[in-house]
């Protein structure tokens, strides 16, 4: 089964935004013209349309592997990374002139992983914390629960344990969230199946899920391949069941692992969100300034390089009681400068450095908070009682915060991003942000304002929703 992503039927809509999702799909859905080319395509190569979503601008065939090679001109084979087996292509993808200008990319062919968890279990931690504790130390806003707001989950892999959250909430006295699944693409919720992905799902769910209890939690499974995350993310914000408010992402990869029609498409995919009022919060990746990568050079992790979204970095936290003693950037965190965006007109004052690559320069991460597993946060994962960092623990923080806010405001703070950087006062006064200025991620320092280590800093939730307010 591929998905095609077909252009929509006019220019993308000004940001920020808050069209009702009815109103998107009116006006910046798939046209019937484009989706009429795409169903004659298909009909003239033996394909099968299973899907057909004008919303989402995508339709889905499906074929047999020989049908697929020759309707897009390439050859499908099995390869393997490792213990991985997966199926590739060679050759470029070609299309007829009827949808040269008509489909913008075609996912699916290749279905190699695409990203990975940002989750890193603690060994012998120096401390620990609960999401809540981390809530009070950060100064979240007191009075609300995320009543009335929906909290998207994406994942990737893994499953999500009703029994563990069960008991994980009665363990720390919070009211347990409702939790509803969404399949994508075939997935299911495989609990046991994998420990690093189930440790990346009940991270996701117990932070956000204690954090802002009165909010529902909907966690959106689907494959680990570009297709299974562009699918998971575009069904997430069109969702007209569930309408999450905020979006929460812990799985990526660098830049450098993505196709550039792939990285479009998620990138648009967070555009429309943010034209619809929801917030798209991402982990900003866990190899420090080279994103793990092995060349010796910084790389920015995609989704969270993406301007339309929240990159979320770390730091190490301290505290006594309820009051933080030191904040520093966690050395791997994940951060840097985009080569294939180019940097935000919000971003303009940040001081962002300048990008190998001249059409790149979209700085990352945005916010932090506490992501080093020795200052990690104490979780409940396959029946196990486990201590867990990573910038995966801050994107659901953030969401969480994000409900509080949404529910305080009576309204979605929305695509967040130049209302930050609008608000930072630095250096000639604080922002409603901590800012941190020590520490390093390898190839970048921790300093006064934002850096490309932990952004614009960690949040002081009360001012932060004073300020937005």
């Amino acid at each position: 089964m591929v998905t095609l992503r077909v252009r929509s039927k006019h220019a993308s809509p000004p940001l920020p935004g808050h069209l009702s999702r009815e109103e998107f799909a009116a006006a910046y859905g798939a046209g019937e013209g484009d989706l009429e080319r795409v169903d004659s395509f298909a009909q003239e190569n033996g394909l099968a349309v299973v899907e057909r979503e004008p919303a989402r601008r995508t339709v889905q065939l499906e074929g047999t592997v020989a049908q697929m090679s020759a309707a897009f001109g390439v050859s499908l084979g099995t390869y393997s990374i490792g213990s991985t087996t997966f199926r590739g292509r060679t050759g470029a993808i070609s299309l007829p002139a009827s949808l040269a200008n008509v489909v913008e990319a075609v996912l699916g062919l290749d279905t190699r992983p695409q990203a990975r968890p940002r989750s890193r279990r603690a060994v012998d931690p120096a401390a620990s914390f609960t999401p809540p504790q981390i809530a009070a130390l950060y100064d979240f806003p007191a009075g609300v629960d995320g009543s009335g707001e929906t909290i998207a989950i994406i994942e990737l892999g893994g499953g999500y344990s009703a029994s563990d959250f069960s008991a994980y909430c009665t363990q720390l006295r919070v009211p347990e969230p409702v939790v509803s699944v969404v399949t994508v693409d075939g997935a299911t919720n495989s609990p046991g199946t994998d420990q690093d992905s189930d440790t990346e799902v009940m991270l996701d769910v117990e932070v956000a899920g204690t954090v802002a209890p009165g909010a529902t939690i909907v966690v959106y499974f689907a494959p680990n391949t570009d297709q299974g995350f562009i699918d998971a993310v575009t069904t997430a914000v069109h969702d007209t069941t569930h309408a999450p408010s905020v979006i929460s992402i812990s799985w990526g990869d660098a830049e450098s692992s993505w196709t550039s029609a792939a990285m479009a498409s998620l990138d648009d995919a967070c555009a429309a969100a943010a034209a619809m009022g929801v917030t798209v919060c991402v982990a900003s990746g866990d190899g420090g300034s080279s994103d793990g990568q092995s060349d010796g050079a910084p790389h920015a992790d995609f989704p969270a390089s993406s301007p339309h979204a929240l990159g979320c970095g770390g730091t190490t936290l301290s505290a006594s009681g309820t009051t933080i003693t030191s904040e520093t950037a966690w050395s791997d965190s994940g951060g840097g400068v985009s080569e294939t965006f180019a940097l935000p007109s919000w971003q303009s004052s940040a001081h962002v450095p300048a990008p190998s690559n001249p059409s790149g320069g979209r700085g990352v991460p945005d916010v932090s908070a506490d992501a080093d597993p020795n200052s990690g946060y104490g979780v409940r994962v396959d029946g196990q009682s486990v201590v867990v960092g990573g910038t995966s623990a801050v994107a659901p923080l953030w969401a969480g915060l994000i409900a509080l806010m949404n529910q305080q405001l009576g309204t979605s703070v929305g695509f967040i991003n130049p209302k930050l950087y609008g608000l930072n006062g630095y250096p000639a006064s604080p922002g409603p942000l901590h800012d941190i200025t020590s520490g390093s991620n390898g190839a970048y320092d921790a300093g006064v304002g934002w850096d490309p280590v932990t952004g614009l800093g960690s949040p002081d939730g009360a001012r932060l929703e004073k300020a937005l307010s």
